[in-house]
């Protein structure tokens, strides 16, 4: 399968979209959030993955959704595993197969 376009890890999109534009640095941003700022300075640099609790704060923050950023999470993953595992070699189930 062909992806046209490769998903961004959401710590890039927190610093192009969200960061950069209001001129805030990640360890303004993980004082605003109450997380340590490695957590974010690690996210933004792409070393460490998005999780639930980060989302719910990023959400309330900048007044989207958790979902918004878990999304971004679970696109990149997939797309990161998409290009490691090969599963050519599983054999699709059949409808024969099904009964």
């Amino acid at each position: 399968m062909i992806h046209l376009v490769d998903p961004a890890h959401p710590g890039e999109v927190l610093k192009e979209l969200f960061l950069d534009p209001l001129g805030m640095s990640a360890g303004k941003l993980a004082g605003q959030l109450r997380v340590p700022r490695t957590r974010i300075e690690r996210l933004v640099k792409g070393e460490t993955a998005l999780t639930p609790d980060t989302a719910l704060r990023l959400s309330r923050f900048f007044g989207n959704t958790a979902e918004f950023w878990m999304n971004l999470q679970y696109s990149y993953e997939l797309e990161q595993i998409r290009r490691e595992l090969d599963v050519s070699a599983i054999e699709p189930l059949q409808s024969s197969q099904a009964a």
